[in-house]
């Protein structure tokens, strides 16, 4: 894999890294409902990175709509919600920035400025950290949440993108597409403690809820590699669908959910078994990936389409279609937060 292969700006579904020639496409938002959040017991939002339109889609898991947009910078590609949903923190993948946008008012707070092509980000379990993978510079942001600023960057391998950090928060993992190996960061010092090989084009992570399996996506030989945690080994490799890219273990531990770009649709990992228990058809181009706080549904997005796809876990099937922006990649869903009047889902 070339150095160009790995920069996250591809266009398309053909992808060879990651999604995405940047294009500045103005976009209709939808009209606000600013009051969602303070409502008691509010439930969970998606958040959604529209690449092309330079905006956040927000939809309402209840009624699967979308409720809100937010400008941010210049093409987001992956979003994160802290552990309190109260912030979404986008990475800006043209604009080499970092938006924040308040979860309750949906407006963004404050823009951080990072390395070079920011095109992942995940938040610590302690909600204290927010890390940034920046494909361009090879290296990873440490962004302290409490101050916005930028506090340490760590080297890593070449064309860093998918990212996840252990339960206990003492390390992290970064996919690096194109020395095709996952680095291990110990969180205290931010250095890399191990280098794992792994298949080919990694780009996106998953921690099992317990810490003890990490799943890779392995975009270009289209299958998953299974890392243990403790040995920091790979004990299996799970070959899925066409260009695996995003990826999300459910709460329970028993699944894991890959979107695949090239074949249209999700593969579903037995975690007891390492094989692919279901595959799930969904709509042209699905790349970003999140599960639902309950892992009752998975939210799909779909380049190609401009939409995310719904599925019902327990049915193994699509249940809703929602259009949102253009070009959407990233996907992150808030913690469910439950009280009078509000079941959710």
């Amino acid at each position: 894999m070339t150095r160009t292969q790995g920069t996250g700006r591809r266009a398309g579904v053909a992808l060879t890294v990651a999604l995405a020639v940047l294009a500045s496409a103005a976009g209709t938002l939808a009209a606000p409902a600013p009051n969602a959040f303070a409502q008691p017991g509010a439930f969970a939002f998606a958040f959604v990175a529209n690449l092309h339109s330079d905006t956040v889609s927000v939809i309402d898991t209840r009624t699967d709509t979308v409720v809100d947009g937010v400008r941010v910078g210049d093409g987001p590609d992956s979003v994160a919600v802290t552990p309190d949903g109260s912030h979404v923190y986008v990475t800006n993948s043209a604009a080499d920035t970092v938006s924040v946008i308040e979860a309750r008012t949906r407006t963004v707070i404050d823009t951080i400025a990072v390395g070079e092509e920011p095109s992942r980000v995940t938040i610590s379990p302690d909600g204290w950290h927010a890390y940034v993978a920046n494909v361009r510079s090879d290296d990873v942001s440490v962004i302290s949440t409490r101050t916005r600023k930028v506090t340490d960057t760590v080297k890593v391998g070449d064309s860093p993108l998918g990212l996840a950090v252990l339960p206990d928060g003492s390390r992290f993992y970064v996919a690096n597409a194109a020395s095709d190996d996952v680095s291990v960061v110990r969180t205290d010092t931010n250095t890399v403690v191990d280098t794992i090989p792994v298949g080919s084009g990694p780009t996106a992570l998953a921690l099992t809820p317990n810490g003890r399996q990490l799943y890779v996506s392995d975009l270009t030989s289209d299958d998953v590699s299974v890392i243990e945690t403790r040995g920091n080994t790979v004990t299996a490799r799970i070959p899925v669908g066409v260009q695996p890219a995003g990826i999300g273990a459910g709460p329970d531990g028993r699944h894991v959910y890959v979107a695949n770009i090239g074949s249209n649709s999700v593969s579903v990992i037995s975690t007891r078994t390492h094989g692919v228990a279901d595959t799930i058809e969904v709509g042209a181009g699905p790349n970003g990936l999140a599960v639902g706080p309950d892992g009752s549904h998975v939210y799909v997005s779909e380049f190609e389409a401009d939409t995310v796809s719904v599925i019902d876990t327990a049915a193994a099937r699509v249940t809703g279609t929602v259009p949102v922006g253009d070009g959407p990649t990233g996907v992150a869903v808030t913690p469910r937060k439950r009280g009078p009047g509000t079941t959710g889902r």
